[in-house]
C-alpha cells in the first residue's frame, strides 16, 4: 500500500515522475535564470516564527472572508492555463476540489474548459482571471463571466510582453502545445477574431495588447463585479490601483515566470499593504509551499494567498482528489502553525508573530513619505488638490 503524500514536497516529487519531461519543464520553469523563482522560496524560509505559549488554543478557526465571500481557510487556487496538460479533467477537477475544500478558485482566460463549464461544477465562488484582449473581446469575456456567476475579475497586469522561459525553448515546448482555450470557442468570440488565426496562438496574443491605468475606468464600467489587480509588485502601482477604484491587489511575480531578477512576492508584500492602507484587500501568490508560508503572509498583511504550481502536482497525481489533498495539507499545516504561535483565528494573526531578516527591513521609497507630506498639507488647507495631483504625477513619473 503506497503512503499518501505528507507534504507539498512529496506531491512535487511524485508529480515529476508522472509528468513528461517537457511538460514538467513548463510547470516547474521560470524566466531566464529562475532567480526570482528561487528567491520566492528563499525569502519565505528566511522569515522565522515567534511561537507563543500558555494560551488556550484548543479551538481554532481558520475561516475568513475574501471580498465578503466566506471561505473555510485563506488559501485559494490561482488561475493558470494548461490544467489538461497533466490531467484530462483539468479545471473541472480543480474546481470540484476547491469546492470540496471550501476554497475559491481563479479561472484563467486560457483555461481548457470554458468558464460556463467550470461554473456548472463549482460549489464555491469563482474569480475570472482576465487578459486584456482588445475592447470588443474583453467586453464579451467579462460579461460572460458575470453571467456565469463569477464573483470577481482578476486583471493580470504583469505580462506586458510574452516572456521567454528558456527551459521551454531548450525542450522545444511551445506554450500553445495542446492548448484548448475553450473560452475562445464561443461563436460570438470567433466572429471577431482575425480570419485564419490559429486558436492556440491566442495563448500569447492577449499579452501584446496594451492596458494602462487610464483604461481601468473603462473596465469598471463593463461590470459590477469587484476588480483585483494581479501581478502588482510596487507600492506606487498598488496606490494607483486603489485610487482607480479596484477592490483587490494580488502581490505576485507570476511565480518568477515572466521577468527574472525581481524581489520575491513576500518581500514586496509589506510595502504594498502599507500603500493600500486598508482601502482594498491584499493577497499574495508565488512561493507558497507550507502552511507556515500562509501564516507568514497573513502576518504581513495578506487577507489570503493563492497557489499555482501545486495545483498541477495534485492533478498529476490524482486529479480532483490530488488537488484536494494539496489544499488539505496546507490547511493542516496552517492550523498547526496557528496553535503553536498562540492564535485561535486567522484574523487575529499579527505582524509581531514573525521575525524578518535584516534585508527585508527596508525603508519605503522616499516618494512615499513625500506623498504623505503633501497629503497632510492638503488636509491642513496649505495645498490644493489640484497641486497635489500635479505633485503626485511628477513623483510617480506619469
Amino acid at each position: 500500500m503506497r503512503l499518501l503524500p505528507t507534504s507539498l514536497a512529496d506531491y512535487e516529487a511524485r508529480a515529476q515522475k508522472a509528468i513528461p519531461h517537457d511538460i514538467w519543464g513548463f510547470v516547474w520553469g521560470g524566466a531566464h535564470d529562475m532567480l526570482t523563482t528561487r528567491r520566492n522560496r528563499q525569502a519565505f524560509e528566511d522569515i522565522t516564527l515567534r511561537p507563543r505559549f500558555l494560551r488556550d488554543v484548543v479551538k481554532r478557526d481558520l475561516a475568513t472572508t475574501i471580498l465578503s465571500h466566506k471561505v473555510s481557510f485563506p488559501v485559494m487556487l490561482a488561475p493558470a492555463g494548461g490544467h489538461t496538460f497533466v490531467h484530462p479533467d483539468g479545471e473541472l477537477a480543480s474546481a470540484r476540489a476547491a469546492g470540496a475544500a471550501g476554497a475559491i478558485m481563479g479561472l484563467s482566460t486560457s483555461s481548457d474548459y470554458s468558464m460556463e463549464e467550470v461554473a456548472a461544477v463549482a460549489a464555491k465562488p469563482l474569480f475570472f482571471q482576465l487578459y486584456h484582449c482588445g475592447e470588443e473581446l474583453t467586453t464579451i469575456l467579462v460579461r460572460r463571466a458575470e453571467d456565469s456567476g463569477f464573483k470577481a475579475i482578476m486583471l493580470t497586469v504583469d505580462c506586458p510582453l510574452p516572456s521567454l522561459m528558456e527551459i521551454n525553448a531548450r525542450d522545444e515546448f511551445p506554450l500553445h502545445r495542446g492548448a484548448i482555450l475553450a473560452n475562445f470557442k464561443d461563436p460570438a468570440v470567433r466572429k471577431i477574431l482575425p480570419k485564419g488565426l490559429h486558436l492556440p496562438d491566442m495563448w500569447e496574443r492577449p499579452r501584446t495588447i496594451p492596458f494602462t491605468f487610464k483604461q481601468l475606468e473603462w473596465l469598471r464600467s463593463l461590470t459590477t463585479l469587484p476588480i483585483i489587480l494581479k501581478g502588482v509588485r510596487t507600492a506606487e502601482d498598488a496606490r494607483m490601483g486603489v485610487e482607480c477604484g479596484v477592490q483587490g491587489i494580488l502581490v505576485s511575480n507570476h511565480g518568477g515566470r515572466q521577468i527574472d531578477s525581481t524581489l520575491s512576492s513576500i518581500e514586496t508584500l509589506p510595502e504594498v499593504v502599507d500603500a493600500v492602507g486598508g482601502k482594498a484587500e491584499v493577497y499574495l501568490d508565488s512561493g507558497i509551499r507550507r502552511g507556515s508560508d500562509v501564516f507568514k503572509a497573513l502576518a504581513l498583511g495578506a487577507k489570503g494567498v493563492f497557489i499555482g504550481r501545486p495545483i498541477f502536482w495534485g492533478l498529476a497525481i490524482d486529479g480532483e482528489n490530488g488537488v484536494r489533498g494539496v489544499l488539505e495539507t496546507l490547511r493542516k499545516e496552517l492550523d498547526l502553525c496557528m496553535g503553536y504561535c498562540g492564535f485561535n483565528r486567522v484574523r487575529d494573526i499579527t505582524p509581531d508573530s514573525v521575525t524578518l531578516p535584516p534585508y527585508m527591513k527596508r525603508r519605503f521609497p522616499s516618494y512615499i513619505n513625500e506623498l504623505r507630506a503633501y497629503a497632510l498639507l492638503v488636509k491642513q488647507g496649505a495645498m490644493t488638490k489640484k497641486d497635489f495631483a500635479a505633485k503626485k504625477k511628477a513623483l510617480l513619473g506619469l
